[in-house]
């Protein structure tokens, strides 16, 4: 690999150097007021982030797998009943997880590449009327597929069906790079992780409560230690951690919230959408198509790309990392060897992202696939052309 070369992986992301040296810091005393300059501006920027008003913000040091470990430890008990889509790699990790902590799962299959099955969703709940399942997952954003959900159908599967069941949603490869509505979507928990959207290296798990969500805490009997959000709570009301904390890791954060917040968050999200636009141009100019099966779940952090029958997609990545130095992500699971993954997320340019698809397109036509070289680029650079950035128009 080049250290020159931006990644295109979907995560951990490109950094800031602004970041990467604020994470770079001199060390203090955590027990000191200097750190409380730093945790409650995170805690408040997240908030901004997640759009809610009044979201209890958990920050921990982990990845986004101990945010989900959190969310299930902090308002389950053994036995407790969850309804839960497998339908990618990592809405698959979340079931493991609450498998291992010995939760009764109602497994929905759904075919890879395609979103969230809301309708069949609702017709569980319906049928659930000693209302036994105690919370719904929902991946917003599959990482492995590319494929983005539809959350605010999935609260409305449970409002129809007028069932109490708690909303816990990974949005580990959404949130701060799609638009994410805690309140409006009725979200009980969401998780995400620094390494994505926020531009950070992985370490931080961060996670958000409902006051419903909170208030389960209270009776939920699954052992919890290191992430107890009473605990951390606690913490906080003194303007620390209940153990040290990852302070460098939290002031890279609080610059990149304020970055974040000063682009506006609209603009983030169209700048992931416009970027993610040029790469499908990019794909279909190829003649490939996507993992995910129709526009409307079309991921705009990620896209997995389909390679023909019979072709190794894996050799794409192994080929980009060995002779040109560029990381990209490799299918998981189900896809693994039949996809490859652009990550399109994070600290990214449209002319970055041009020289992701050039690396992309020569790995392809050097493995003997019917690639014409600037193909894809071309389509892309068309787009960004034809839809020149906003934020930058703004700001001319």
């Amino acid at each position: 690999m080049s250290f020159q070369n931006p990644v295109f992986i979907p995560g951990p992301t490109n950094m800031p150097e602004a970041v990467r040296q604020a994470c770079y810091m001199p060390t203090i005393d955590h027990r000191s007021p200097t750190f409380g300059k730093i945790l409650h501006p995170c805690l408040d920027g997240v908030r901004k982030v997640l759009k809610s008003d009044s979201a209890h913000i958990f920050i921990f040091p982990s990845t986004g797998t101990g945010g989900w470990e959190t969310a299930l430890t902090n308002t389950l008990s053994k036995g407790d009943k969850v309804l839960a889509a497998r339908n990618g790699m990592f809405s698959h990790r979340w079931i493991d997880m609450c498998q291992r902590h010995g939760l009764d799962m109602q497994i929905v299959e759904s075919p890879w590449g395609n979103g969230l099955p809301a309708d069949h969703y609702e017709e569980i709940l319906r049928a659930d009327t000693g209302h036994k399942i105690k919370v719904v997952l929902a991946t917003h954003n599959e990482t492995a597929t590319g494929v983005k959900s539809d959350i605010a159908a999935v609260r409305r599967a449970l409002d129809a069906a007028g069932h109490p069941a708690m909303l816990f949603v990974d949005g580990v490869s959404s949130i701060a790079s799609m638009d994410f509505r805690f309140d409006e979507w009725g979200v009980d928990v969401a998780v995400t992780g620094s390494q994505k959207g926020f531009m950070l290296p992985a370490g931080l798990a961060i996670v958000g409560f409902s006051d419903r969500a909170v208030a389960a805490s209270k009776t939920a009997e699954l052992p919890r230690t290191f992430f107890d959000i009473k605990d951390m709570q606690n913490g906080y009301n003194a303007s620390a951690f209940p153990y040290t904390p990852p302070v460098g890791l939290m002031n890279g954060l609080k610059l990149s919230l304020d970055m974040l917040l000063s682009e506006g968050l609209e603009n983030v999200f169209a700048r992931h959408h416009r970027i993610a636009e040029g790469v499908r141009a990019a794909v279909r100019a190829w003649g490939l198509e996507l993992c995910a099966t129709s526009p409307d779940v079309y991921s705009d952090t990620v896209s997995a790309i389909r390679t023909p029958e019979g072709f190794n997609a894996t050799d794409i990545v192994t080929h980009a990392a060995d002779t040109f130095g560029v990381a990209f992500g490799v299918g998981l699971g189900e896809v693994a060897g039949r996809v490859f993954r652009i990550g399109h997320l994070g600290s990214l340019t449209d002319v970055m992202t041009l020289s992701g698809l050039g690396a992309a397109e020569m790995c392809m036509a050097d493995l003997g696939l019917n690639i014409p070289l600037g193909s894809g680029v071309a389509a892309a650079q068309e787009y960004y052309r034809s839809h020149p950035s906003a934020a930058l128009k703004s700001a001319a």
